[in-house]
C-alpha cells in the first residue's frame, strides 16, 4: 500500500428515515456538534493521513459539492463523480473506478461515525497484513439493520446483508469502514442485483471469499454509529468524541 492514500466515500443517499429533516439538506450535512456529518468523516480521513477523497454524491448533489468545494478547507483534496440513480453501493463504487487506480484505498459510508484514531488503526491493520479486503466490524446485540459479519478468528467467513431481524447467530455487524484493494472492482462489476433490486457491495465480499480470496476483519473499538434517524443524530450530538473543537455561534 502506497504511502498515498486515497479514500472513497458514498454519500448519495437520500436519507428518508430522517424525515423532514433532509426534506431540503442532505444527510451527509446535517450538523453534528456544528459541523456537516461529512466534515467529520472527512477530517478523520484526513488524520489517518488520506490525502484525497472521491465523494459519490447523488441527493442534492449541488448543496454538498458548493459547500465543500475543492476541499481547501478541511485539508483533503475532494473530487465528485454523481449517481444519479439509487442502485447500491457496489455501482457507486465503480463510479470511481477510474480515480482510484490500481492501489488499495479506504471506502466509507457516509453516514458512519466512528472515532477520529480508528481510521488511522484500520489503515495500520491493512498496512500491516495486505488482503483482498478489511472489512471493519463492530459488535452490536443483533446486525439486522446493517450485514452480519461471521468470523474465523479474524477471517470473513460469511457477510449477509440485512438478515431478518433474530436470525444472526453472530453479534459482529459491518461498521461500514473499509480498506479494499482495486480487485474489488472486478466483483463489483459482476454482480447480479440483490432481492431488494440493489447492487450491494456485501455481495462482492460474499463472492470473494467464496473464491478463496483473503478477507479479513477488523474490530472498530469505541464510538460509533450509523447516523440513520432523527434519534440516531440526537444521541450523536452528546455522545461522539470528535477531535474537532466546536464551532463558536457568539
Amino acid at each position: 500500500m502506497s504511502t498515498s492514500l486515497t479514500a472513497l466515500v458514498l454519500a448519495a443517499g437520500r436519507g428518508t428515515r430522517m424525515g423532514a429533516l433532509t426534506a431540503s439538506t442532505p444527510k451527509p450535512l446535517l450538523a453534528l456538534q456544528g459541523r456537516p456529518i461529512l466534515e467529520h468523516i472527512l477530517r478523520g480521513l484526513a488524520s489517518a493521513g488520506v490525502e484525497r477523497a472521491v465523494v459519490i454524491t447523488g441527493y442534492l448533489a449541488d448543496a454538498i459539492e458548493s459547500h465543500f468545494g475543492a476541499g481547501e478547507d478541511i485539508g483533503i483534496r475532494l473530487v465528485y463523480r454523481r449517481q444519479a440513480a439509487a442502485s447500491g453501493t457496489a455501482k457507486a463504487v465503480l463510479l470511481a473506478r477510474d480515480l482510484i487506480g490500481d492501489a488499495p484505498f479506504v471506502l466509507s459510508w457516509g453516514d458512519i461515525l466512528v472515532e477520529p484514531g480508528a481510521y488511522a488503526d484500520l489503515v495500520a491493520d491493512f498496512r500491516s497484513r495486505p488482503c483482498a479486503a478489511l472489512l471493519g466490524i463492530n459488535e452490536v446485540d443483533d446486525p439486522w439493520r446493517g450485514a452480519a459479519v461471521y468470523t474465523d478468528g479474524d477471517t470473513v467467513t460469511r457477510v449477509v446483508e440485512k438478515p431478518p431481524p433474530g436470525t444472526s447467530t453472530t453479534r459482529w455487524n459491518n461498521a461500514g469502514v473499509f480498506v479494499l484493494s482495486p480487485v474489488v472492482f472486478d466483483y463489483a462489476e459482476r454482480l447480479e442485483p440483490s432481492p431488494r433490486g440493489e447492487y450491494e457491495l456485501p455481495q462482492a465480499f460474499a463472492a470473494m471469499i467464496a473464491d478463496g480470496l483473503p478477507v479479513r476483519a477488523h474490530r472498530i473499538l469505541g464510538f460509533w454509529s450509523d447516523v440513520g434517524t432523527p434519534e440516531d443524530l440526537d444521541a450523536a450530538q452528546t455522545t461522539f468524541p470528535s477531535a474537532l473543537p466546536p464551532l463558536s455561534h457568539g
